[in-house]
């Protein structure tokens, strides 16, 4: 199973898919096809898609919704979050109720 982002015109995960193997190994070799994934969801759902995975195998960590698509990284950012000096920062702490 491949697992699929949808992201909106300012790149924000809108929701997350997931696709058949049927779908996707189509290839030759048997090996997945990012792209036969993407376009089947294109052609049945419209919206733009992009791969994501559990494992951090693709776009560093699994996309969740309200994540954010870096284009130029190739990368799922979570919300909040900041790159500073090159390294991704977690938003800071909450200040605990009174």
């Amino acid at each position: 199973m491949a697992h699929y982002a949808e992201i909106d015109a300012t790149n924000i995960v809108q929701r997350v898919l997931v696709v058949s193997n049927d779908v996707t190994h189509a290839t030759p070799d048997g090996s997945e096809d990012e792209a036969l994934g993407a376009t089947f969801l294109h052609d049945l759902l419209g919206g733009t898609w992009v791969q994501t995975s559990y494992n951090g195998t693709r776009r560093k960590r699994y996309a969740g919704i309200g994540y954010t698509y870096d284009a130029v990284r190739d990368e799922f950012v979570p919300p909040g979050w900041s790159l500073i000096d090159g390294v991704w920062t977690p938003p800071p702490d909450p200040e605990p109720l009174p």
